[in-house]
């Protein structure tokens, strides 16, 4: 298993009001992801446990390219990852944060 984890600043924080949300099922070429708000309204971090070496600069450049596009200031996203591939990740990882951010009654 191969543990990274992946820091980012953000500009601004995630809106809504959840404190914490999963999307995803760990199957065959999936991943599940827990979205916890629980970080300085600045600060990111993604953490993935993957049985998949060697992958490092392709997570590196998917979780940066979605730190970019949504900001998720605040959160931690955990990523018990079962061989996604890239646009995978990217389409949970949104998921996540567009959880996060609903506000429910």
């Amino acid at each position: 298993m191969e543990n990274l984890t992946f820091r980012h600043k953000t500009e601004k924080p995630a809106g809504g009001g959840q404190r914490q949300a999963i999307v995803g099922v760990v199957a065959s070429g999936n991943l599940e992801v827990l979205v916890e708000r629980v970080l300085p309204e600045q600060d990111c971090v993604v953490e993935i446990a993957t049985a998949a070496h060697g992958f490092g600069e392709v997570w590196a450049a998917v979780v940066a390219d979605f730190v970019e596009r949504y900001s998720p200031g605040g959160l931690r996203l955990s990523i018990n990852d079962g061989g996604a591939r890239p646009d995978t990740v990217a389409l949970r990882l949104a998921q996540g944060v567009r959880t996060i951010e609903e506000d429910r009654v």
